[in-house]
């Protein structure tokens, strides 16, 4: 599809399709798109940092395509190698409960369990930093180089000259090029796409001048709100050791090929291997010192020849025993059918023939958040907010940002990759259940933040929200719209419908009001509020009002009666609270646009209307207004990296396309990207996913809604619209 907005054109229906069908039969040469955004570094920056992974695991390299300076990267994007199934828990010698973090808040005259953050009794403060930090995700290794000068000395960071970085997402393949002392050495670095193998290839004289080493390192976990992959200290806390070394000194028998070794890392009751695996020669390998192992490259030409300047590594992160692993070649194979294979399926949009130059920037954020959220968000449960970069609140999934983590996908004509992260929820579903029960409510109440299990982590904040109860309902239907086979109701239909029976039981009815609200006790997706006095939050209340309706429908679809329960709260359902013709946050706030502390965070009245389509609720003269104050008003120096990308939704709705563009690009800290693609936050939070999904629904919705200012002119193919009322 093509959208050209240079000027008004009627057109009858026939040649509508004529141009719709012209514009189908010039496909947009995808290659051409992503590699004209080929990531290029040639200098070293810890904020571009750059990664190789599969969805499951991940790799982040620095300058020397590999992670060979951790220390000085920590406090930029650091190199960090994660997994879905790395995680560790420090032992709960004290027996904590998640009882120990309730405490009840009075609801319409009943007492309600929450579990929050308590600073007394000790105990009790003790259990929750417990419950909230175990169990955190791993750091899994720094699998990086040991380089020296001629003197012997180290080389450091500023010695490495001559750089030239370049990440080609087409193949998947990390290059990297740079000299020490006039020395080229060339690296190339891959993932393979359906194992935890990292290879690497490396060019350079210096292999056989012995100043090229590969070392593999094990941190132990800071079991704190970031891990960074570099805490050399705590040794005698884990342990690491070879399980069969490539050649056992003093014996011709080893029991395993000479050219490769297992290495098992053990943390309490977590423990993990890593094989090593190299192409040819006979290198030795030994142990450094405490989880630090160095692997020493030698020519099988003692007199030296070409072979001595190439060594192949390949590197495999496994749970159990592994398997015996691929080599440089077959990674490098599988990267190139791989990649291809997703740039060619799904959606594609072309923005080279608008002149304006703000559209090149656009792109350069749609085709990296495509690899990064590819990379980091396509597994079988809901990424953490950081990836499977570096921690981020232990490492632990926020199920309210699962909505930008995965929706994208959809939009983006590749559901499967968001499917994959729902069977996690039938997996977690009794925890769920079991929440809403000990709150006295009917199914089941999603938790905010969690863990690979599903349980509820305490939180003054987080088990109060509620806006990530019908993300469920959102991608069940999407995936249903995406294939409308009856299989997909069959499939989902349980939760669905668990996920509506706690949004019917959680609304109350105020008779005196005569109508259900929603509340107290509770904390918008706009985090600014007190839970004791809040209630009926503008974009919940609209929320609340689509899922059930959805979930009627997937009764209707089912050949089932509508649930009375549902019908009941819809029809009396609190309507969207307006002051002076606005959207107020919420009906408890009625000073939300004078009080300076309200002005703040996320302006999530706008998702009332981006992230949801129209709803018998919402009036559209009453957003338009609405959008307008909050874009004149709103404090956007503090925000997150999704608020622009929602603003920009809402400006798309209301057929405001040149505010679109302008929500997308504000020249925000929270809305900068870097070169490698990564939403910057602020020192704490160097990359933020849910801007990268953002960007990538803002601009689908843009193209299904054909809404780009008048002078641009925009191809787009295989994408699809989000789902309506």
């Amino acid at each position: 599809t093509t959208i050209s907005m240079r000027r008004p054109i009627l057109l009858s229906f026939f040649g509508i399709l004529s141009i719709l069908t012209h514009a189908q039969n010039q496909k947009i040469n995808r290659k051409t798109v992503v590699q004209r955004h080929t990531v290029v570094l040639t200098k070293a920056d810890t904020l571009a940092s750059l990664s190789v992974g599969n969805g499951t695991f991940c790799f982040t390299a620095d300058i020397t395509g590999l992670q060979t300076f951790p220390d000085e990267y920590a406090k930029g994007i650091p190199l960090g190698t994660q997994s879905e199934w790395g995680w560790h828990s420090l032992p709960n010698t004290e027996g904590y409960k998640i009882e120990e973090a309730l405490k009840d808040y009075e609801t319409h005259g009943r007492k309600v369990p929450y579990a929050v953050q308590l600073s007394t009794p000790e105990r009790n403060k003790l259990a929750i930093n417990y419950l909230r930090q175990n169990p955190h995700r791993l750091q899994l290794g720094n699998l990086g180089f040991d380089l020296r000068k001629k003197d012997g000395s180290p080389v450091k960071l500023e010695d490495i000259k001559n750089i030239r970085q370049t990440l080609n997402m087409w193949t998947g393949e990390l290059k990297s090029h740079f000299t020490i002392e006039n020395e080229t050495v060339d690296v190339s670095t891959f993932c393979h796409q359906d194992k935890d193998v990292i290879s690497v290839k490396v060019k350079s004289k210096l292999l056989k001048k012995g100043q090229i080493k590969i070392r593999l390192r094990f941190p132990y976990p800071t079991d704190a709100f970031l891990d960074e992959g570099n805490n050399w200290e705590n040794e005698n806390k884990h342990v690491s050791k070879i399980i069969e070394p490539i050649v056992i000194l003093g014996s011709n028998k080893p029991k395993y090929p000479v050219n490769e070794t297992l290495i098992e890392h053990q943390l309490d009751t977590m423990h993990y291997f890593v094989n090593l695996k190299w192409d040819k020669n006979e290198p030795k390998i030994l142990e450094k010192r405490a989880h630090y192992f160095e692997i020493t490259p030698l020519s099988d030409d003692k007199a030296g020849s070409i072979s001595s300047t190439i060594f192949e590594l390949n590197a495999v992160f496994s749970s159990n025993l592994p398997s015996p692993i691929i080599n440089f070649k077959e990674n490098q194979k599988n990267n190139t059918e791989k990649y291809k294979a997703f740039w060619q399926s799904g959606g594609a949009i072309d923005f080279s023939k608008t002149r304006d130059p703000r559209a090149f920037e656009i792109e350069r954020r749609v085709v990296l958040s495509q690899y990064l959220t590819k990379i980091q968000c396509t597994g079988s449960m809901p990424p953490q907010e950081t990836g499977l970069t570096y921690n981020s609140w232990y490492g632990k999934p926020h199920l309210e940002m699962h909505w930008w983590h995965a929706v994208h996908f959809a939009q983006w004509g590749r559901v499967g990759l968001m499917e994959k992260s729902l069977e996690w929820y039938k997996k977690v579903q009794n925890e769920a259940l079991n929440i809403a029960k000990r709150q006295g409510f009917e199914g089941i109440r999603w938790q905010k933040m969690t863990d690979p299990d599903g349980r509820e982590a305490p939180s003054s904040v987080g088990a109060f929200l509620i806006w990530q109860q019908p993300h469920f309902i959102y991608f069940a239907e999407q995936s249903y719209l995406a294939r409308c086979d009856i299989k997909v109701l069959e499939k989902y239909k349980d939760l669905v419908f668990k996920t509506a029976d706690f949004m019917a039981s959680y609304a109350y009815f105020d008779p005196e009001k005569k109508r259900y609200i929603l509340g107290k006790a509770l904390i918008p997706a706009q985090e600014r509020f007190q839970p004791e006095e809040t209630f009926n939050p503008t974009y919940e209340l609209n929320y609340w009002y689509w899922a059930l309706s959805t979930a009627q429908k997937w009764r209707e679809r089912l050949g089932l009666q509508p649930n009375p329960t549902y019908v009941e709260v819809l029809q009396k359902l609190s309507p969207l609270p307006v002051q002076n013709g606005v959207y107020l946050a919420t009906e408890s706030a009625t000073d939300s646009y004078t009080n300076k502390k309200y002005l703040t965070d996320h302006p999530s009245v706008l998702g009332t209307f981006g992230m949801l389509s129209k709803t018998p609720l919402l009036d559209k003269t009453i957003m338009r207004a609405t959008f307008e104050k909050v874009w004149n008003v709103w404090h956007w120096d503090d925000t997150w990296g999704w608020d622009f990308p929602m603003t920009a939704m809402t400006a798309t709705r209301l057929g405001l396309p040149d505010k679109a563009v302008e929500a997308l690009l504000m020249p925000i800290r929270t809305n900068t990207y870097l070169p490698n693609g990564h939403n910057y936050q602020d020192p704490r939070l160097r990359l933020y996913l849910p801007g990268n999904g953002g960007v990538l629904s803002a601009v689908a919705l843009m193209c299904t809604e054909n809404s780009f200012p008048k002078t641009w002119t925009v191809r787009w193919e295989g994408l699809k619209p989000l789902p309506y009322y």
